[in-house]
């Protein structure tokens, strides 16, 4: 293969708020951690067993105002985007830093949003197994 290729694709629930940072060029910077879990059973013991990644998450400019305006603590969101290492020394310790620099955004549920469409519409149930059965019943002639 002759070319390479950074891409990350997440599905995770913020862990904190967006935090912002405003240039004086009309550019904006949001920042905002979010957590990935992989569930497991251990064979040894029979117990359930969750670890959970964190992942530094940068959007920028319109993107990241409408994740400031929309998104909070504990929502789920897909990102797409790329890793980006940095490094830089505060009071003479080298840090680093690997983040995921987003370049496509889906909300899967905000909060903002639930509570908006509890207030102005019911939230529809799931059909009880006596009616998916009478459902099945009536359309008796599928061919499978």
């Amino acid at each position: 293969m002759a070319g390479t290729i950074n891409k990350v694709i997440l599905i995770g629930n913020l862990g904190d708020q967006v935090k912002m940072h405003y240039f004086d060029d009309k550019n904006s910077v949001g920042r905002f951690p979010i957590a990935t879990s992989e569930s497991y059973t251990n064979k040894t013991t029979g117990e359930k067993v969750t670890t959970t990644d964190w992942h530094n998450i940068v959007v920028r400019n319109k993107l990241a105002e409408i994740c400031e305006k929309y998104l909070s603590k504990g929502d789920k969101v897909y990102v797409e985007g790329k890793l980006k290492n940095r490094q830089w020394e505060q009071d003479g310790i080298k840090r680093y830093s690997t983040e995921i620099q987003v370049n496509e955004m889906t909300f899967l549920s905000t909060k903002k949003n639930a509570e908006t469409s509890n207030n102005t519409q019911a939230i529809p149930t799931p059909n009880s197994p006596a009616d998916n059965k009478k459902a099945t019943e009536e359309n008796d002639d599928l061919p499978f």
